[in-house]
């Protein structure tokens, strides 16, 4: 026992050998496992903030119950989202990936809280933002990473890109400034039709909210009753622009007029997952769409190409890391309450670095599609016979 916590020390002070990483996984683990169910509290019930609200009479509760394995999920997996984020920085200014690439980083409880919030077998679509979403949908950080670095292996087989990724019941990653919400809606009347009592989450960012076909989308959900999420990730800033700079009302919630909306802390995982517990159940109950804002915030730029401190403040981003920080605040109440201890969540730290590590190494070394793949995978049945003067026979070389 007292080699093991050796271990532990030197690895959590930077000193131990990479085999010992795999060592004190296993060991720490064992070790939390004594005073796994003697010592923590199984279950708390936590006071969050109340929801804004809009044409409705009551809203999410203003209690969460939280148990120890849940936290613990909840931590992983919004760890695994920011450091994840923070290898595809990396490896994009190493110019390993290419072309657009929009981080999630400081959003993670908006994309756990929702996901814990509604089923498996519900939809979800959202923009380009869609890394976190990718992962909380199935897909391996592996595949996910071979995607940005174009390789064969991702999960659209390196041809979609950062903004292009998929998985069962979530339709991307799009490309086009707030093109998705009218899909959103689409696969929302999908779910009506085949009366699976199924939703849709339909994501869009505040600087999409403006976009005409947003309000459309509104109008034929609401005309139909259908069984809709829009959430609205109020990040704060659109493409450089802050929402007040660019809305002329910035109570994004209420923006459905006839449609209820709530405004929702996006940076309370809890806080997040009761509201989008009580959206899905406005909307399985027949009363059709409803409206989230997410007040919710990034710390990188809008995109990698956008530096994010030339229209707000360095100052800025590290207060809101230092007092709303979405994975401390959980963290904070696991420990604060006694349902985990910072050794066990430190073994949690090193093993998600290490597969973040591992799929890097992966990521960069698998090969990357062969050219005869690019005209794959472009019509679902046979398509005509030439698209822009290419065929699905034809033998393309590379001229670089």
């Amino acid at each position: 026992m007292q080699n093991m916590l050796t271990i532990i020390s030197n690895v959590f002070r930077g000193t131990a050998s990479k085999n010992a990483t795999q060592t004190v996984s296993e060991g720490a683990r064992a070790v939390v496992s004594t005073r796994s169910y003697a010592d923590f509290t199984p279950q708390a019930t936590f006071d969050i903030k109340k929801c804004e609200l809009h044409r409705l009479d009551e809203g999410p509760p203003l209690k969460a119950d939280l148990t120890r394995e849940q936290g613990l999920q909840y931590y992983r997996t919004m760890q695994t989202m920011r450091r994840f984020e923070l290898k595809a920085d990396q490896l994009y200014k190493q110019k390993i990936i290419r072309g657009f690439c929009h981080l999630y980083d400081g959003q993670e409880a908006c994309a756990v809280g929702i996901e814990n919030g509604v089923t498996a077998s519900d939809h979800l679509i959202t923009a380009y933002r869609a890394h976190g979403y990718c992962y909380t949908r199935g897909i391996a950080v592996k595949n996910i990473l071979a995607e940005l670095t174009g390789r064969r292996s991702g999960v659209a087989k390196g041809k979609g890109g950062s903004m292009h990724m998929y998985a069962k019941n979530f339709y991307g990653g799009n490309g086009i400034v707030g093109a998705q919400v009218p899909l959103g809606a689409g696969v929302a009347l999908a779910c009506q039709y085949q009366g699976n009592n199924q939703v849709c989450v339909t994501l869009y960012g505040d600087g999409a909210a403006n976009q005409g076909q947003v309000f459309e989308s509104y109008n034929m959900a609401a005309l139909w009753k259908l069984p809709c999420i829009f959430v609205c990730e109020n990040n704060q800033y659109g493409m450089g622009t802050s929402a007040e700079r660019a809305s002329a009302s910035t109570e994004y919630y209420k923006r459905g007029d006839y449609i209820p909306g709530i405004r929702v802390d996006g940076m309370d995982v809890l806080c997040v997952r009761e509201a989008t517990k009580f959206a899905a159940d406005h909307c399985r109950s027949g009363k059709g769409p409803i409206l989230m804002e997410l007040q919710t915030y990034r710390y990188h730029g809008h995109s990698m190409s956008d530096p994010g401190v030339s229209y707000r403040t360095r100052d800025e981003i590290q207060e809101v890391r230092s007092k709303s920080d979405p994975i401390s605040l959980l963290k904070d109440r696991l420990i604060s309450n006694n349902m985990a201890s910072v050794e066990e969540l430190k073994v949690i730290d090193v093993e998600i670095r290490k597969e973040i590590e591992d799929a890097s190494q992966f990521a960069t070394s698998d090969p990357e599609p062969p050219l005869d793949e690019l005209c794959n995978h472009i019509f679902y049945n046979e398509g005509p016979l030439e698209v822009r003067g290419t065929n699905p026979w034809m033998k393309l070389t590379s001229r670089s």
